[in-house]
């Protein structure tokens, strides 16, 4: 394996973590978004907020490390891609933005009208925030973003079907899987009506996704029928093993073992996210850069590495230590009964209080 290979393995370990990591971005702020009033919605916005706030940030590691790695080793494609995608890059910047100052906001607040504003602000953002990135990816598999800068239409490379359907399946995925990790959280924190309330979401997001999915690819066999070739000839058996992983996260749902759930689950993520990287590859923007002539040079792409190396060391021990305190309920996470006082508008309206 060429460095340039290694490092590009690097960028889809790095889009598989950010990816399976759901529970901190994608998903939950639709949960939120759709929890219904104040009071319909009280228990299960709780457990979201528990569930997502001691591991809300350290999720954001792996998209910085990404945009790293990607215009430090493959700046043509890095500088093709966000000179060409700009609508769409912007619109996800937008709603990363917008999910950070409705989270950040909906914690602070002490007053029902600004959480339920915040609620609003947190929810359309984590919608946002997956379309627009999925929306992007779907323009360089569809073969819409050629090398050079601003070399591609800066339209119509993102607004076509194939593209818009590749992001409402990173939405229903990253639903189902949000979904699925709050099964296994309610569980944890011994809620039992969330299990019956959480199910039937899981199961319309991931049959939405399976019917997102299904569509994507009739849409990029129109649209690109050499890449949709390769994703069927060369991706097909993870493409099997993410839909029988996702299906099965789901089953054990009933059972007791929540971590196997969330292995589960993630690795139905991983193996979707390995599918494209199969097809793809060798090309970076398919089918005029390939990895290799993208690269940089030798020792930048060899201090990469060192440097990956030396991130395994430092980043990967905190975050399993992180992890760990989350789970025992050692980061002073509220209780799921409570979100703090919150004072009541004068008109009555409130998102999270009591």
């Amino acid at each position: 394996m060429s460095a340039a290979t290694a490092v590009a393995a690097v960028m889809v370990l790095a889009v598989t973590l950010y990816a399976c990591t759901g529970l901190a971005d994608h998903g939950a702020g639709i949960w939120d978004l759709t929890a219904g009033g104040s009071e319909r919605g009280r228990r299960p916005r709780s457990l979201i907020d528990n569930a997502i706030t001691p591991v809300w940030e350290a999720n954001h590691v792996w998209l910085i490390y990404l945009l790293v790695l990607c215009w430090t080793a493959f700046g043509d494609a890095f500088a093709a891609i966000m000179s060409t995608l700009f609508v769409p890059l912007a619109l996800g910047l937008l709603g990363i933005v917008l999910r950070a100052a409705g989270f950040a906001m909906s914690k602070d607040a002490t007053r029902a009208r600004v959480r339920h504003v915040a609620g609003w602000v947190f929810g359309v953002g984590s919608f946002l925030t997956p379309f627009w990135l999925g929306t992007a990816l779907g323009a360089v598999v569809t073969g819409r973003v050629p090398a050079g800068n601003a070399a591609g239409n800066e339209v119509t490379s993102w607004l076509n079907p194939a593209a818009l359907l590749i992001g409402l399946l990173t939405v229903a995925v990253g639903a189902y899987v949000s979904a699925v990790y709050l099964l296994a959280e309610a569980r944890r924190q011994a809620m039992p009506d969330l299990l019956g309330y959480f199910r039937p979401r899981a199961l319309v997001a991931g049959g939405a996704g399976v019917l997102a999915g299904v569509a994507a690819l009739i849409a990029l066999r129109v649209d690109n029928p050499q890449m949709a070739d390769r994703l069927l000839s060369r991706g097909w058996p993870l493409l099997v093993l993410s839909v029988l992983a996702l299906a099965g996260s789901f089953l054990l749902a009933t059972g007791i073992r929540v971590w196997l759930m969330r292995l589960v689950a993630a690795a139905g993520i991983a193996a979707l996210v390995w599918a494209w990287a199969v097809a793809q590859y060798p090309y970076l923007l398919p089918f005029t850069l390939t990895v290799s002539e993208g690269a940089a040079s030798a020792v930048t792409l060899r201090w990469l590495l060192i440097w990956f190396v030396a991130a395994l060391v430092l980043v990967i021990p905190a975050l399993i230590l992180l992890f760990r305190l989350d789970q025992r309920g050692e980061l002073g996470e509220e209780s799921a009964e409570s979100l703090g006082d919150v004072v009541p508008d004068p008109q009555g309206v409130g998102h999270r209080g009591q």
